[in-house]
């Protein structure tokens, strides 16, 4: 007669993020929030806008803002090369683009290699970091895009 053990599976949390580059910083956001990855486009300027919201892209009829993260993140500017790319998120009730200088790749990783960030990087300008996640090679900075823009800030973007 066969027994089967009593065996327990368990199953940890995995994170599916979309990693990016600004700098020599790697970046990674919720894979779920991420509508599409295009390249540099012409954006149109807006006048009166915050200073990191580049301008506006038509994108299959629909108008949207894109932001400079590395504005945004308070980085120094630097010119578009073939790697820039918009990354598109659906945020609560808008779509926005953000400029990132390079996306590298989707990520599967447990959460149990993440932990909060330092207390040195959590002032109020940072809240958007949610976590570090500690890579074999290299760290990712977790960040949540519903809290780059404040609720203020979202309401004056187009």
């Amino acid at each position: 007669m066969e027994t089967k053990e009593n065996t327990t599976i368990i199953t940890e949390e995995l994170l599916q993020l979309v990693s990016f580059k600004i700098g020599e910083a790697e970046f990674g956001v919720d894979i779920l929030r991420v509508q599409e990855i295009n390249k540099m486009m012409e954006l149109t300027t807006v006048p009166n806008t915050p200073h990191f919201v580049e301008g506006v892209v038509n994108l299959r009829g629909r108008i949207i803002p894109v932001i400079n993260l590395r504005s945004r993140l308070g980085l120094e500017l630097k010119e578009y090369d073939s790697e820039t790319r918009i990354i598109v998120v659906e945020l609560i009730d808008k779509t926005i683009g953000f400029i990132v200088d390079e996306v590298k790749e989707v990520l599967r990783i447990p959460k149990s290699i993440t932990e909060a960030p330092p207390e040195i990087v959590s002032g109020v300008d940072s809240d958007y970091i949610t976590a570090i996640g500690k890579l074999e090679d290299r760290l990712l900075i977790l960040l949540d895009l519903t809290k780059i823009l404040s609720n203020e800030e979202q309401k004056e973007l187009v």
